[in-house]
């Protein structure tokens, strides 16, 4: 393949180097974070927003009656780690609009400890810092691997992870559109490559536990088991589960488009209360109850 070859070769000649923008929500401390910093470091400047604390399944939830607080906690050449209390959106937000000099040329967020597959991506407050920057129109990506361990294994990422990238810093994203990106964990075999699909459809089969505090009180954790029968070969979880990497072209965009004809008949509701009553009174008419003669 000449890509890795011309990509480099693009970098080396551009003297401006690519502005990025990085966040994740498992926290500053994670394994997989400091990998893609490592990563993103070798393509461009980088600036990493990250938050204080753990913020899985945060979604697209933002600070709107909180107060925000970030900090810078090192800087050097190509470099600056600011921390924040907020949510993994109030990283992307407050990363482009109060502590960047320009806009980023990228957005990355992850890695993220768990897949972000199927649509349980709905959750995922890695996708929604993603979601975020590509609604402001920036180029954006979410990386995730298949595996919760604290201390997983990135090393078999690094290759995709950079031409994932590169070609997005070149080529840039279509407007509206961003990446959710998955990989399988490590295993024995080499990763085959990659596979552009789609989302698979997906359940949670949901419980709670409930437990006693110090206190004596009640309160309750969710927990629950995965459920999908939609593994068929153009799904991310079917990539995953043969060992691709999934990259699903995504959007902000909820509306079903497919849909919009066909219930074009709601239209026909009438919601004022007025023309609503005018056409009751025309039913009950004697004239509108009158037998039709038919004459020839």
């Amino acid at each position: 393949m000449l890509f890795p070859i011309f990509a480099a070769y693009c970098f080396k000649m551009d003297k401006k180097r690519p502005q990025i923008l990085i966040t994740n929500d498992d926290g500053y401390a994670a394994k997989g974070l400091r990998k893609l910093v490592t990563l993103m470091r070798t393509l461009g400047d980088v600036v990493l927003v990250s938050t204080d604390e753990v913020m899985s399944a945060k979604s697209h939830s933002c600070s709107i009656r909180e107060r925000i607080y970030v900090r810078l906690v090192h800087e050097e050449e190509g470099f600056k780690e600011y921390r924040c209390n907020g949510t993994p959106v109030d990283c992307v937000k407050l990363g482009y609009q109060k502590l960047m000099t320009q806009y980023p040329d990228l957005v990355v967020s992850g890695i993220n400890h768990g897949m972000n597959a199927a649509t349980t991506v709905v959750y995922s407050g890695t996708i929604g810092a993603v979601i975020e920057a590509c609604m402001n129109g920036l180029n954006a990506i979410g990386y995730s691997l298949f595996s919760l361990d604290p201390d997983a294994d990135f090393d078999h990422l690094d290759t995709a992870i950079l031409e994932i990238a590169k070609k997005v810093l070149i080529e840039g994203l279509p407007k509206g559109i961003c990446l959710n990106v998955n990989f399988p964990k490590r295993c024995e075999e080499p990763m085959k490559g990659i596979k552009v699909c789609r989302q698979a459809a997906c359940r949670w089969v949901e419980y709670f536990k409930e437990q006693y505090d110090e206190k004596g009180e009640q309160y309750y954790n969710l927990d629950g088991t995965f459920e999908s029968d939609d593994i068929v070969p153009d799904t991310d979880l079917w990539a995953l589960q043969n060992n691709y990497a999934s990259l699903v072209p995504t959007c902000f965009d909820w509306t079903a488009h497919s849909q919009i004809e066909l219930m074009k008949e709601f239209e026909n509701i009438t919601i004022d209360a007025r023309l609503r009553d005018t056409k009751r009174e025309t039913m009950d008419s004697p004239v509108s109850r009158s037998p039709v003669s038919h004459v020839k």
